[in-house]
């Protein structure tokens, strides 16, 4: 008696393992997809975070969903990364949202733009604010799922060749910049060039452009940029915070089962993170060698700051009266800086504050 009641329960169990199986491999599928990134792959705190994402979606899925990684020229152009996704040319790309500005500006708002927000605040807006919410609803015009997947931290002002003292100096000056920056920049007189990152060098070195920017003294070191630059300028204040994105193509997100994405999502989280951790760790040793080796570096003055202010804020109301998209992202965001600023007034540059005189007192 006892002997058929066990094997009674030993066949269903079996039967219950044999309808599992097939679930469990529906849910975890076979993937082999690309990602295209904006990034040279000597630039290992930007693409980085590609191979950081790879690697921890597949070590996830036991390496079932497998993600192969390409630098920007290798499949398409570094500033073509939307395209390709957007048409399926390639299922992921890494790249900066201010470089589609010529789709429609409203991008830059996504990724950073002048007197815009710094990083944990745009972490804020994105994670717990409407930031995930509106850039959902706007890259769904565009065939494209949008997940952070990475911080600059503030950057700076960029390398000069010749010092910039006075507002008038930027009248003709031939300035790589990038994403919507470059219509402030062109409302003082200059001429914004966008270029990609590994062409900047020889632009400068060969006088076709003026000034450059990048990132900030980690990257900037590696580029080169102090061998035909003399003047390092700070900050960077188009770039409080700027945010690279995970672009995924629509249609492929929507056919991901719900496991592998909560898997791609917890792996740009990541990303998102230890991007800007890699730049806060290694800036510091940077600048100082680059300063030991003979960078000066300057900051802006607070007239420059001023007009940049009033140059930008002119520049987003022009575009927030014909754009709608636009002024509707740009309110959220100005609505959030104002009260963050005044939580950090209070506490976060009050700390600081006192931290950076200390340290400077020994």
């Amino acid at each position: 008696m006892k002997r058929r009641k066990f094997l009674a329960a030993l066949g269903t169990g079996a039967a219950a393992v044999a309808i599992a199986k097939p679930a469990i491999a529906q849910s975890m599928p076979e993937l082999k997809w690309r990602m295209t990134a904006s990034w040279p792959k000597s630039l290992d705190t930007l693409f980085g975070a590609c191979t950081t994402i790879a690697k921890y979606v597949s070590e996830a899925t036991d390496e079932k969903f497998q993600i192969q990684t390409f630098a920007g020229g290798e499949i398409v152009p570094p500033l073509q990364a939307l395209d390709a996704v957007q048409n399926g040319t390639v299922e992921m790309g890494h790249t900066a949202m201010y470089y589609y500005i010529g789709k429609d500006p409203t991008w830059a708002l996504f990724c950073a733009f002048p007197f815009g927000l710094n990083s944990r605040q745009q972490n804020a807006w994105f994670y717990d604010g409407e930031g995930q919410k509106l850039i959902d609803e706007f890259g769904a015009k565009y065939n494209l799922k949008c997940l952070l997947a990475g911080n600059t931290g503030t950057q700076m002002g960029g390398w000069f060749r010749k010092e910039v003292k006075t507002v008038e100096d930027f009248r003709g000056l031939k300035f790589r910049i990038g994403g919507w920056a470059g219509k402030t920049i062109a409302k003082l007189g200059g001429v914004p060039q966008l270029i990609g990152g590994g062409d900047i060098y020889p632009a400068l070195e060969k006088g076709v452009i003026d000034a450059a920017e990048w990132v900030g003294p980690y990257d900037d070191e590696k580029l080169g940029f102090y061998k035909v630059a003399k003047y390092y300028y700070y900050p960077g204040w188009w770039e409080g915070g700027t945010t690279n994105h995970l672009l995924i193509n629509q249609p492929k997100w929507n056919e991901l089962p719900k496991n592998y994405k909560a898997i791609v999502e917890a792996a740009t989280g990541y990303a998102n993170v230890e991007e800007q951790a890699r730049y806060d760790a290694r800036n510091p040793q940077a600048l100082k060698r680059l300063v030991a080796g003979g960078t000066q570096l300057r900051p802006f003055s607070q007239p420059i700051m001023e007009a940049c202010l009033k140059a930008s804020n002119e520049v987003n109301a022009e575009e927030s009266a014909k754009n709608p998209d636009y002024k509707k992202v740009l309110a959220s965001i100005a609505s959030f800086r104002n009260d963050e600023n005044l939580w950090w007034q209070v506490a976060e540059f009050t700390f600081e504050s006192f931290m950076i005189r200390s340290r400077t007192r020994g």
